[in-house]
């Protein structure tokens, strides 16, 4: 009977020596106390977000998966970022309608470089110099 309660006192003294030593009751903190990981958006804001940004954006861990917030702020950054590729995606396109549309009603080739000599009308058959013509390239 006495080894028993030998082990029982031995049991008792280890675990609280080991509690009060994880939790700082020895006059210095063992365990130190950690700051709260903090969502600081790597996402870059002097120039527009690109494929690589996205594959390196990581989110901090929170108890039960990610913090609603810090996934709800990058989410809309990346919605605003989408939207404004968007708009300026329709505005190229609505140029280049309107200029296509000109140059058909005009006749201008959109595609001729600065330099370039005029076509004439075996060019267009042929789709290069008339013969005997030298191109000059």
């Amino acid at each position: 009977m006495r080894v028993f309660w030998f082990l029982l006192l031995t049991m008792v003294v280890v675990v609280t020596a080991v509690t009060l030593a994880v939790v700082g009751g020895g006059g210095s903190a063992v365990l130190q106390d950690v700051e709260p990981q903090r969502f600081t958006d790597p996402l870059p804001t002097t120039r527009p977000v690109g494929r690589a940004d996205v594959e390196a954006l990581r989110l901090p861990m929170a108890a039960r998966g990610y913090r609603m917030a810090d996934v709800d702020e990058a989410l809309s950054r990346l919605g605003a970022e989408l939207a404004e590729r968007d708009a300026r995606i329709a505005e190229l396109e609505s140029a280049l309608a309107g200029a296509q549309a000109s140059a058909v009603t005009t006749g201008t080739d959109l595609f001729k470089q600065p330099g370039d000599r005029p076509t004439g009308p075996a060019d267009r058959q042929t789709g290069g110099p008339a013969r005997g013509e030298d191109d000059g390239r």
